[in-house]
């Protein structure tokens, strides 16, 4: 399989250059040359298959003839040691749940996935990967956790200081060991901003073997795609079209659902669904994409004005708005929103959303509203409840019980170290401190 850049087609390289550079040098984001399309006996079947069978299936076909068939599966095995189910909610609106991984959010499956790949391909080499991620929450955890004690790899996580929850931020900067967390002065697009600009500074490239674990990387994209086609497994019997619903900040879950539906994933309509954050909504209206500064919400991890897998969304249709407005339907909803359909869905069901998968929910039965048809609507629930346990608790007047892996984060020291937003300053500590 070759990968190519977003900024230029002619710009082709191998799986191992895609995954370890995660940034192609022309900014542009990689992308599979050639989408394999899974056959029909395989859909036939796919409801009597183990969630690691779907994705070996998955992984094999796009990533066969690159990485050996046993490797393969050790890594898709380490992947998913956990469930994904699908939980119903409401009328014709289902929960996949995302949250039952070790940091308790759908981001373990990609950072899993990557940790281990990248680390097969870290052996081939002399020099230790240095991974640069920014995160606006569940990101960071998740990777770091992922890539803890990997040999071979380095782990430096950008947060932006007092706009991630208290349990989020435990996650990744208890750790030690490989993993360094800085805390900028600044907002999450800040913290993406200078991951970028390291990518692209010389100096820094010469002396260390960067790369990203953001859902920039194409080896957080195409486990994103796995748990479509294990949700689409749970609800095949029930015999009507698929629709999923996804919070969405910076794209990537999206983005590793419409993977699936090219590899053939029968999925009748994805929505776009977003916080305060609606340069994607507001495009899917206007045809215009206007990024612009975040703001601040209670669904913090989808608080990004600048959504990198945007250009992979425009890629994947061609660049044409009326294919890509056709597959996707966009939405946005306030912190009122969010916070009176937790409300709603817990008085009336006993089920606790979290105020990611609310705003989920929301576009889901907006989208049923308005189009009357008769489906099987899937919102993706993508982090634990209790990671953002100050919301949930005020807004539905309940305490929220930390699940055990959490509490252990919890009882653990912080150790960060502060930065400004300026890139100078991020080069400087790089180049003192690795």
């Amino acid at each position: 399989m070759k990968f190519y850049s977003t900024n230029n087609k002619n710009a082709k390289v191998d799986l191992k250059e895609a995954v370890t550079q995660g940034l192609a040098p022309d900014n542009g984001l990689y992308m599979p040359e050639t989408i394999p399309v899974l056959p029909k006996e395989f859909f036939d079947s796919i409801h009597t298959q183990s969630f690691q069978e779907i994705a070996f299936t998955v992984a094999d076909a796009l990533l066969g003839k690159d990485v050996p068939a046993d490797e393969l599966k050790r890594i898709v095995n380490h992947t998913i040691q956990f469930e994904a189910p699908i939980v119903e909610v409401d009328d014709h609106a289902y929960a996949l749940e995302l949250f039952h991984g070790p940091t308790l959010a759908f981001k373990d499956f990609g950072a899993r996935f990557m940790s281990q790949l990248l680390g097969y391909f870290a052996k081939q080499q002399n020099q230790e990967i240095v991974i640069l991620v920014a995160t606006s929450g569940d990101t960071g955890s998740a990777v770091a956790n992922g890539f803890l004690g990997v040999k071979g790899t380095r782990v430096v996580v950008l947060y932006p200081s007092g706009k991630v929850s208290d349990i989020q931020e435990k996650q990744f900067t208890t750790l030690g060991q490989n993993v360094t967390a800085l805390e900028v002065a600044g907002t999450f697009d800040d913290c993406q901003r200078l991951v970028k600009q390291a990518f692209l500074d010389e100096t820094l490239r010469a002396k260390y073997f960067l790369t990203s674990a953001n859902s920039i990387n194409i080896a957080r994209l195409i486990p994103q795609s796995f748990y479509y086609f294990y949700a689409y497994a749970q609800v095949k019997e029930k015999g009507k079209p698929v629709v999923f619903s996804i919070p969405s900040g910076n794209f990537g879950n999206l983005t590793g659902g419409l993977l699936a539906k090219r590899m053939g994933l029968p999925v009748h309509k994805f929505i776009a669904t977003t916080n305060a954050n609606d340069v994607v909504p507001e495009y899917l209206k206007t045809t215009v994409f206007n990024p612009r500064p975040s703001k601040q919400t209670i669904s913090n991890a989808m608080d990004v004005g600048n959504p990198s897998n945007f250009v992979r969304m425009l890629d994947f249709f061609g660049q044409d708005y009326s294919k890509l407005s056709t597959d996707i339907r966009g939405y946005a909803f306030s912190d009122d929103d969010t916070r009176a359909a937790m409300r709603h869905v817990y008085a009336s069901n006993d089920y606790i959303l979290d105020p990611h998968g609310a705003v989920g929910y929301l576009g889901l039965v907006k989208y049923l509203e308005e189009s009357g048809e008769d489906v099987t609507g899937i919102f993706l629930e993508t982090a634990h409840p209790a990671k953002f346990k100050e919301v949930v608790e005020e807004t539905l007047a309940k305490p929220i019980e930390i699940p055990q892996p959490l509490q252990k984060f919890m009882q653990q020291p912080k150790q960060t170290v502060a930065i400004k937003s300026d890139f100078e300053g991020f080069k400087a500590f790089l180049l003192n401190n690795l």
